[in-house]
């Protein structure tokens, strides 16, 4: 004989601010929950106000609603047991050096339409694009619930990734069943890292781990879903999808009798252990689940890899990012190449071909081909596209500064008067209809400066930002595959555009190449240095070409006064410019052997 636990993980897509609207969507899934006969609904780490808040957590307001918010959950949950992810506040008084944070990153219980406990996160991420100690007092606390018969943990994210953690002090206490709480970023190949981990820690304690996880795009942060359950024995029981809200019910088969409590630990073990935090049993519910209908069985999702995760994440990310921030259309400046192409079904598939508008500027460096080919994508897109043409704007900075620029070779500063114009075309058209412009340009060419500031940089939103060239080409050639599943034709991204080899088209016969090693070339090298921060040595102990390693280490450095003034753009490398990597714009460190 066995004991039954039917457990939900709520899967959803809050807003970050929103607190009536998120709550309105946990109460819905709450519902749905309890009428699918669960014992206990959990929520992704602070669902209640998105995630992350950042320095909203230092307005009264916000917390106090954000706290007002829990309170009317909780009361909700009449015959069902919830874990809520919440900020739970110490005190209302403005964080002070002296003080330290007086709020928590919290985990409310909530049982039978009772506050039954608050768990506090321990372990506080403070890299990349976490900022928790900035805004939270760490926990101290490991509590098991004993809930409907079943002895449960709760924790949050962070607290899971440790070997010694929360988890190892509540299975000390005996839990059978850890409920971690997420709101875990997304970043290429992390989905795969994180099932490993968590199929670990399921089997190095023997017990089950439920993982529930945010889903949805918030600024430059994409979070992918992939909530997952994994049992005593490191084997996958559910995976939810990716990339969307889902409510994913299990029945958990537990021993009829609970396990005899582990000896106490000893030595260094209980040092470890104790440093942790301190252990905690509480009585929720002592009566064992009621006969419940048959549940039926959700496949597992299937796992997401490679170009299609990077895709979805694209997609999710700028999709959100316009519909949260309250935009209905965006508009994109189409070259003819490879880049805007990209970007331009990107939108499409993220907010439907109706709005998204594309703006062709040809120049008198422009083939006949961009022009075509720009027109050709529209079509394959069925998007609208206008034919703007820039010469007689072109003329007119030419003929302004033509006093001032005798005497003098034409330079960059000529070629980018075009890209401005470009610019000014599409942030015109932008301020006139309310539409957002999406940027073009990639992350190889934002880590050599190879974009015109005020120009193809000027935007709300850039789509591309975190791509390398190499991946965009690779990206094409996926969702060209994929026209069923997106409701277009198969290669909508006309071959012309991927064969040609990239210009910027502001000067005759301008490639890329000229300026930039080959993307095969460049790619590598700029992931070492700005993603694994290599130096120059490690670089070349790689066999990376020294001229290369040493051009790149010089844009890369040289241009994050540019990057700085970038659009906001969706996060897929593990380290992206911006939050991930924080450097000095006015910066003299060089390193020795670089030049």
């Amino acid at each position: 004989m066995a004991r039954t636990f039917r457990l939900a993980l709520a899967q959803i897509n809050p807003t970050v601010g929103d607190i009536p609207g998120n709550t309105t969507k946990i109460l819905e899934y709450l519902e749905r929950a309890r009428e699918a006969q669960a014992d206990l609904v959990a929520f992704p780490e602070m669902a209640t106000t998105g995630y992350p808040p950042e320095d909203l957590l230092f307005k009264k307001s916000f917390l106090t609603d954000n706290v007002a918010a829990m309170e009317e959950i909780t009361e909700a949950a009449d015959g069902i047991a919830v874990v809520l992810g919440y900020v739970n506040v110490l005190s209302l008084e403005r964080p002070s050096e002296e003080l330290g944070p007086q709020i928590t990153n919290a985990a409310a219980l909530g049982h039978d339409g009772d506050l039954v406990d608050v768990y506090h996160k321990i372990f506080l991420p403070n890299y990349g694009v976490f900022d928790e100690q900035r805004y939270f007092q760490k926990g101290s606390v490991c509590p098991v619930y004993r809930i409907g018969g079943v002895l449960i943990g709760v924790n949050i994210c962070e607290d899971i990734w440790y070997p010694v953690g929360p988890t190892s002090v509540q299975c000390q206490t005996g839990a059978e069943l850890i409920v971690n709480i997420n709101a875990s970023p997304f970043h290429a190949g992390k989905r795969a890292f994180r099932e490993e981990m968590i199929a670990q820690r399921a089997s190095e304690n023997g017990i089950t781990v439920a993982y529930v996880n945010t889903v949805g795009g918030q600024d430059e942060l994409v979070f992918d879903g992939g909530s997952m359950i994994y049992d005593g024995s490191g084997e996958l029981l559910a995976r939810g999808p990716t990339f969307e809200e889902s409510l994913l019910i299990t029945d958990l088969e537990f021993p009829d009798e609970i396990a005899e409590p582990k000896p106490e630990p000893v030595g260094a073990r209980a040092a470890a252990l104790n440093a942790v935090g301190e252990p905690k049993a509480l009585t929720v519910s002592n009566v064992a689940p009621g006969d419940k209908t048959e549940l039926e069985i959700q496949p597992l999702a299937p796992a997401m890899n490679g170009p299609e995760e990077v895709y979805r994440a694209l997609v999710m990310g700028t999709g959100d990012y316009l519909r949260k921030s309250g935009f209905s259309k965006a508009l994109i400046g189409l070259s003819g190449g490879v880049d805007s192409a990209l970007t331009a079904v990107v939108a499409a598939d993220a907010l439907g071909k109706d709005n998204v508008v594309g703006i062709t500027m040809p120049s008198r460096y422009s083939s006949r081909g961009s022009i075509s080919d720009s027109e050709q994508l529209a079509k394959n897109l069925s998007m609208e596209l206008w034919e703007v043409p820039i010469e007689p704007a072109h003329q007119a900075f030419t003929d302004m500064l033509e006093e001032r620029f005798n005497g003098t070779d034409a330079n960059i500063a000529e070629e980018n008067v075009q890209a401005r114009v470009r610019g000014n075309v599409l942030m015109t058209v932008s301020n006139k209809f309310g539409w957002i412009v999406l940027t073009t340009g990639n992350k190889s060419e934002m880590a050599m400066g190879y974009a015109t500031l005020y120009g193809d940089m000027a935007g709300g939103f850039a789509v591309l930002k975190d791509v390398p060239k190499t991946t965009v080409y690779e990206l094409c050639r996926w969702r060209n595959g994929q026209g069923h599943a997106f409701g277009t034709i198969d290669d909508v991204i006309p071959a012309a555009i991927l064969d040609k080899p990239p210009s910027a088209e502001l000067r005759e016969d301008q490639l890329d190449a000229d300026s930039l090693p080959a993307y095969e070339v460049l790619d590598p090298v700029v992931e070492a240095y700005v993603e694994d921060d290599l130096s120059y040595q490690e670089m070349v102990a790689r066999g990376y070409d020294p001229q290369v390693i040493r051009q790149v280490i010089a844009a890369v450095d040289r241009n994050e006064y540019k990057r700085r003034q970038a659009p906001p753009g969706v996060k897929i490398t593990h380290r992206a410019f911006g939050k991930d990597r924080r450097l000095p714009i006015v910066n003299r460190y060089r390193q020795h052997d670089a030049g």
